[in-house]
């Protein structure tokens, strides 16, 4: 049994569907999928949640191509990625070579005006580092782990707005150990971060780079759709909010309102903060800690522009905003330089993103008053001037899993206290990764486990 119709959850019982054993999804939602919605709009294609995922994690593009859907997947174009940082409230981009906060070429940073003389000379002091530091020892945030390396503004300006893009989150709550592992990895081996990427990079195979990010032509929902045909009638789905769940002899008893259901397995691919009152009577310390584990809200704007007469010229992927600038906008995407198979060759189309964690007065705006907002924003940031063709906003509320401060220990004791409940396994964005291809990976393992147990 699988409760929880997001991408998680419907990759859990794809797997389970697939090795023969019989499933039943529970989901209380209409529709399935989650934050993953699309829609066509004047001929552009406008997500409301993940636009695509990073190809070098695996477990999304095998999944399409387990659906037999890999015709599908199209690149981001490279070649033309650039990101702008707003600074001094004008668009300054990155400098290339980075390797997501990472400097790894010295022309282009000394040449940027995006950081000063000063901290130019203390990030590339990370070279000099020998061995990591006694911080190292213990927890850190993200912010503390770059100001050791790169100095405070890689973090106001590397470090924050890019977690606040990708995570919604805070550098200086996130943490490092669950965000960035392959940097401290190279911390506790090098010394230098710096060091580590350069000798990382120089290890990989030449050839012609992969896209940084995938998708699908006609958007991530196409990815939802091919899951459900997949499932088909082979799949029991009962529209519900599962309540509670208690122990029985051969399993599992499910209880809902004006219903319960028994199962020798069950799979919670519901958020951390649901599956936590789902399991208050079974086991008031794993209930809690999963609690624990924050979640922030997420809203997008998708505008869509008459390209006669749009002036500036979308040479990137977007733009950051770090919480030194911002006033409503956490980022912006350029929508047709990054896939350009989502836009209408007449037509522009900007994504943008509002406040980092969206707290509640933000939530509740009207769409109006957020459209107004964003598009003052734009004009002062891009010199947009022209009103849109159309918007569409999207609200997810408690949709990204934080990984503050302390997460590994957090992981660790909800593991031990699962180890007590053979047969109950957890699944979703809280865990190990909140991209799309994790939560698809989360998914699949807690289905293989299953699978694994059964005989099959």
């Amino acid at each position: 049994m699988v409760t929880g119709g997001g991408i998680s959850g419907l990759s859990a019982a794809y797997y389970l569907h697939r090795a023969g054993l019989p499933c039943v999804l529970i989901e209380p939602e209409p529709r399935l999928g989650g934050v993953i919605r699309t829609e066509t709009v004047d001929g552009c294609v406008v997500e409301s949640g993940p636009d695509g995922f990073l190809a070098q994690k695996p477990w999304a593009s095998e999944l399409v191509r387990d659906l037999g859907i890999e015709d599908q997947l199209i690149g981001s174009q490279d070649q033309l990625r650039k990101t702008y940082v707003v600074r001094g409230g004008r668009l300054t981009p990155l400098p290339e070579g980075l390797y997501l906060m990472v400097p790894t070429r010295l022309r282009p940073l000394l040449g940027t005006p995006l950081f000063s003389w000063a901290a130019k000379c203390r990030m590339m002091s990370d070279l000099l580092r020998w061995r990591p530091p006694r911080s190292a020892r213990r927890d850190r945030s993200v912010a503390e782990f770059v100001r050791e390396h790169f100095g405070r503004e890689a973090v106001s300006y590397l470090a924050e707005p890019l977690l606040a893009g990708i995570y919604g989150g805070d550098a200086a709550e996130l943490s490092a150990a669950s965000v960035l592992p392959r940097f401290l990895e190279m911390e506790s081996r090098y010394g230098s971060v710096i060091r580590g990427v350069l000798l990382s990079l120089s290890s990989a195979p030449a050839g012609d780079p992969a896209p940084l990010f995938l998708s699908l032509k006609r958007g991530m929902q196409q990815l939802v759709t091919a899951l459900e045909e997949a499932l088909g009638a082979g799949v029991t789905r009962i529209r519900a909010a599962v309540e509670r769940i208690e122990k029985t002899p051969g399993g599992y008893r499910l209880e809902w309102a004006g219903g319960a259901l028994e199962a020798g397995q069950v799979v919670l691919a519901t958020p951390a903060y649901m599956a936590g009152a789902i399991l208050r009577d079974l086991d008031g310390t794993l209930s809690q800690r999963l609690s624990e584990i924050r979640y922030h809200s997420s809203i997008t704007l998708a505008l869509g522009y008459d390209r006669a007469g749009f002036e500036r010229p979308l040479d990137g992927f977007g733009f950051l905003a770090p919480k030194l600038e911002r006033r409503l906008l956490t980022a912006c995407t350029w929508v047709g330089t990054k896939f350009p198979h989502r836009v209408a060759p007449d037509r522009v189309l900007l994504r943008a993103f509002i406040g980092a964690g969206a707290e509640e007065t933000l939530l509740n705006r009207p769409d109006e008053d957020l459209a107004a907002g964003v598009g003052e924003e734009l004009r002062r940031l891009m010199g947009v001037t022209q009103a849109p063709l159309f918007t569409r906003i999207s609200r997810s509320r408690r949709a990204m899993a934080q990984y503050t401060v302390g997460h590994g220990r957090r992981l660790e004791e909800i593991h031990a206290r699962l180890a007590r409940w053979p047969g109950l396994l957890l699944a979703g964005n809280a865990y190990q990764g909140i991209g799309v291809p994790d939560c698809i990976h989360s998914g699949k393992e807690a289905a293989l486990r299953i699978v694994a147990t059964s005989g099959h």
